[in-house]
């Protein structure tokens, strides 16, 4: 790392710049950690090049040796780029007529794998204790793996029966369900969690991240009740940016790796993963009867053209046409 951050005698510490402007414009950890890893490639790619000193071309050469020789996914692409554009653009304060011409990698448009009722019984049947619990929130409540990784106690009110996700994706909160079959195994769940978070408090070492520097305006927050998370790592980290060794969140491995596990037991040939419980919700409401703007509203779309992927499984067959090997 440091032959790259010191490639140039302009920026010494050319990654620490961008980690400092990531953090300044409130990115996730995660991204930061793909950002970082993507410029590093980059600059590696070009024999420790300077940036300034390159431009297109060197862009685009990266992001076909990566589609090439790499055989990355669309997805992955678009995120080099974006890494890429971030650091001409926010780090470098270089606005460059060739970086609105760089051709993102088209996406593919695929239907989401989704189980059908049955299915999902037979998996969460072979599915018991955390994660067990957590994989009936998912499909209950149709949040994504790490909306409910990161769920906290304050965000669950068991006399209303809703869960507030906060900070989903695009930065956005909203309101969802709690199924009122997991009241009674989440306040179970929950009292547990309390005798860890007391235990953690008698050892000082009851603080836990909190998001937009909440941590000095409310100085004794981040070791309350009401901001642990719910579902706690079994062991103490230290925290990339503070440095603090703290209790984090579960590891969403764990969960998916559990999900993988029951569905070979469940001999279910599908390619499920803890994601396929929010597609096979949608599709269930909507199967339902459920108003499809109902629908993305639990589920945060911003666009109802999202949510209308999961239409396809209301016409059974193609579209509804009967075959004519049928007739």
């Amino acid at each position: 790392m440091s032959d790259i951050e010191s490639s140039a005698p302009q920026s010494p510490k050319l990654l620490d710049q961008v980690r400092d402007k990531l953090r300044l414009k409130h990115y996730s950890i995660r991204t930061e950690t793909q950002y970082v890893q993507w410029i590093r490639r980059f600059i590696l790619f070009h024999d420790k090049r300077h940036p300034r000193e390159m431009g297109a071309g060197e862009v685009e050469a990266f992001l076909t040796h990566l589609a090439v020789e790499g055989r990355v996914a669309a997805s992955t692409q678009n995120q080099a780029l974006s890494a890429l554009l971030f650091l001409y653009r926010e780090v470098l304060g270089i606005q460059l007529p060739w970086l609105d011409q760089v051709v993102r990698a088209k996406q593919p448009q695929r239907l989401p794998v989704v189980l059908t009722r049955q299915e999902i019984t037979a998996l969460l049947d072979r599915m018991s204790g955390l994660h067990g619990l957590m994989a009936r929130l998912l499909y209950g409540t149709g949040m994504r793996l790490m909306e409910c990784v990161r769920l906290r106690v304050k965000d669950v009110d068991f006399e209303r029966a809703e869960i507030v996700v906060r900070d989903g994706k695009g930065a956005k909160d909203r309101v969802t369900m709690l199924p009122r079959t997991l009241i009674e195994p989440l306040q179970d769940h929950l009292r547990w969690r309390r005798t860890c978070y007391e235990d953690d408090l008698a050892r000082g070492k009851a603080s836990v991240y909190l998001p937009n520097a909440l941590d000095r305006k409310y100085p004794n927050a981040e070791t309350d009740w009401a901001w642990q998370y719910i579902f706690p790592a079994a062991g103490y980290s230290i925290d990339p940016r503070s440095g603090v060794e703290r209790r984090h969140h579960l590891d969403e491995k764990a969960l998916q790796r559990a999900v993988k596990k029951a569905l070979q037991a469940s001999g279910i040939a599908k390619l499920a993963t803890p994601h396929t419980f929010r597609h096979s919700f949608a599709t269930h409401l909507l199967q339902s009867g459920y108003d499809i703007r109902t629908v993305q509203e639990l589920l945060g779309h911003a666009d109802v053209t999202t949510t209308m992927i999961y239409t396809h499984v209301l016409n059974k067959g193609g579209r509804g046409v009967v075959s004519p090997l049928d007739v």
